[in-house]
């Protein structure tokens, strides 16, 4: 194997921590664009290489998925907060929890929820009015939190809740920004940092367990599933018995506590995780999306003009499936350039800006040899911006997206949700809930950016480093 690949030279110490935690997103494009399809770098106690080529992305996320798995960073603040959640579990826990998950992510039961997304979605614009100014991130974040508690639970949380959850959220994305100090600190130190992030940790698992109090003894009641009858029709896990049963994550896993294949500490795992990715990533997407649509008007134009069409079809098929009558997700599936928006706007902000593996043994990748146990970096941010891929990669510009030229781009010079056997498990939630979103909203409401040019912060998604503020119009 070949020696070892080119990267920046770093601090003894802290090697190229500094430069990364300064502007993460600038120190990733630098190298990448120096260095080649791979880099390396210290980042704190261990070796880390950049992957910019989307062939061997491809070849550890999919074809040799079997011979890496997450990473351990020598800090146990990610397992303290997600423990063994399906984004960090492994091996036999993972599976299990996979095969336990995936009737709650069938086509077929999401696709019933899209009166519950529609829903949400009006309540909240109820309280909009024309000409107000609002934090678009907050906004979405909100709705998001309470739909997925919906559609995923078969529960309703409060707006007292749902206040907490945002609230803790910041000391929770705090504690994951980029600090290469922090391999200095241990956890248990009492430092304000790592008290904050505790004290959020314990917040964010009493709502959990309050929700979870409020739906024992209902997990095989059929009526508490939000997707109704196609929603209980989907085929559970073995064991679960038969007839009709709810196939929302709490009732499956609630179920499986009974039979004595969760703990409940198993299951407050996989609840804080769908809770935390589950609202977290769409909403950052749909707010990086109404910030591009805003600077474009005329793309706003051509969502709006979908948007429109997809909320009158509803109402025409079936006055009586909303407040307002629909959007369903068959209306949205018609909604092609709203989708290449979505697809651009994933494209240049990426919630997931960066992934991470570790080999399990010796790898050789782009003709190098990558060590067991270092750190790989698969990073979104970098490829989808890379003009190796992409003509004019800083531009808008969702024609990219229609079948001819996307089909001129290697597989993973896009992965916005992952790939292989650990893709986004929630990708269809996601993209239905978005469509829904920006057609009730894009129908009704321009909203126009008053802020400052975006600036962004890494922690574990992708996040605006300052509120999003967007002046409400009516159309």
């Amino acid at each position: 194997m070949s020696v070892t690949p080119p990267g920046p030279i770093g601090d003894p110490l802290f090697g190229n921590g500094r430069q990364f935690a300064d502007d993460p997103f600038s120190f990733m494009r630098a190298c990448a664009d120096s260095y080649g399809d791979v880099v390396r770098f210290d980042l704190g106690p261990r070796e880390t290489y950049l992957l910019t080529n989307p062939a061997d992305i491809e070849r550890v996320l999919v074809a040799d998925a079997e011979q890496y798995r997450k990473p351990q960073f020598g800090d146990d603040a990610m397992d303290t907060l997600l423990g063994d959640g399906l984004l960090m579990s492994e091996g036999e826990t993972w599976q299990r929890q996979r095969k336990l998950a995936n009737p709650s992510f069938h086509n077929r039961r999401i696709g019933a929820l899209d009166e519950t997304m529609v829903g949400h979605t009006e309540s909240q614009l109820a309280d909009w009015n024309d000409g107000d100014v609002v934090d678009i991130q907050l906004e979405v974040a909100r709705l998001t939190v309470k739909i997925i508690v919906s559609a995923m639970f078969g529960a309703d949380i409060t707006d007292e809740e749902v206040k907490t959850v945002q609230e803790k959220l910041e000391p929770l994305g705090a504690r994951f920004e980029p600090d290469p100090r922090r391999f200095l600190i241990p956890n248990w130190v009492p430092t304000r940092e790592n008290r904050e992030f505790d004290a959020a940790i314990d917040t964010l698992e009493s709502v959990i367990d309050g929700i979870v109090d409020r739906r024992r003894g209902t997990e095989r009641d059929p009526s508490v599933d939000p997707a109704g009858p196609e929603g209980v029709a989907v085929r559970g896990p073995a064991g679960d018995g038969d007839g009709d049963l709810p196939m929302d994550l709490l009732s499956v896993l609630l179920r499986a506590r009974d039979r004595d294949e969760q703990t409940d500490e198993n299951l407050r795992d996989e609840l804080v995780t769908m809770l935390l990715a589950g609202h977290d990533t769409t909403a950052l997407a749909l707010t990086y999306t109404f910030y591009l649509l805003s600077n474009h008007p005329e793309a706003r134009e051509r969502v709006a003009s979908e948007a429109e069409a997809a909320v009158d079809g509803g109402r025409a098929a079936d006055e009586s499936t909303t407040a307002d009558g629909g959007p369903s997700a068959s209306d949205v599936r018609d909604m092609e350039f709203t989708e290449r928006v979505l697809n651009e706007s994933m494209r240049l902000y990426p919630p997931v800006y960066t992934l991470f593996r570790e080999p399990k043994l010796d790898v050789k990748l782009g003709g190098y040899r990558i060590p067991e146990g270092s750190a790989l970096m698969l990073s979104q941010w970098v490829v989808h911006r890379s003009p190796r891929w992409y003509d004019d990669p800083e531009t808008f510009d969702p024609s990219r997206w229609t079948p001819e030229r996307r089909s001129q781009r290697p597989r993973f010079a896009y992965f916005p949700f992952g790939g292989g056997p650990r893709h986004c498990i929630g990708k269809a939630f996601s993209l239905l809930e978005a469509k829904l979103i920006l057609a009730k909203v894009c129908s009704q409401y321009d909203l126009e950016y008053e802020g400052p040019d975006l600036s962004l912060r890494g922690s574990l998604t992708m996040h605006p480093d300052h509120p999003v503020p967007m002046r409400i119009r009516e159309r």
